[in-house]
């Protein structure tokens, strides 16, 4: 990393930040109603075991990942938590902030005592998925998804 990258929990007033990152990584999705993106922020926040980190090079938004501690009866009621929402602003890449921000996400992880850290990827980039191994991540399982259909 040439620019430190100083790491937190997204706050409120980080929205707008976040939808300027969130627009780089799935650029053909209309962008949010203002005041859905409010509601959903807030949603976020009061949700107990989800966080959203924000990575900031100087006072801008480099990266994002967002964490979600699920409870569990299984594994000795032991949590597993997911990483969604990975990314990093195109002026910024390259520089390992997406990395350093899922080493963040994992630490939070295994200080909620959860036994795994799941994360799905719909990417076939080869490079993508050397990004998700190098973090640590391994390609062992086999993932399902379904969207919801059209209409509904």
């Amino acid at each position: 990393m040439s620019t430190p990258l100083a790491i937190r929990v997204a706050e409120a007033s980080d929205l707008p930040a976040l939808l300027g990152l969130y627009a780089q990584l799935n650029p053909a999705d209309p962008p949010i109603e203002a005041a859905v993106a409010i509601e959903r922020m807030t949603a976020i926040l009061a949700q107990p075991g989800m966080r959203i980190f924000i990575g900031f090079a100087g006072k801008v938004a480099a990266a994002t990942v967002t964490l979600v501690v699920v409870p569990n009866l299984t594994r000795a009621g032991a949590s597993y938590a997911l990483i969604e929402n990975v990314v990093t602003s195109a002026d910024h890449r390259k520089q390992g902030f997406g990395a350093a921000l899922i080493a963040h996400a994992i630490d939070a992880a295994w200080v909620a005592g959860c036994y795994k850290v799941m994360l799905l990827t719909g990417s076939k980039d080869p490079a993508t998925l050397r990004f998700y191994e190098g973090c640590g991540f391994a390609q062992d399982k086999t993932g399902y998804q379904m969207r919801r259909p059209a209409g509904r």
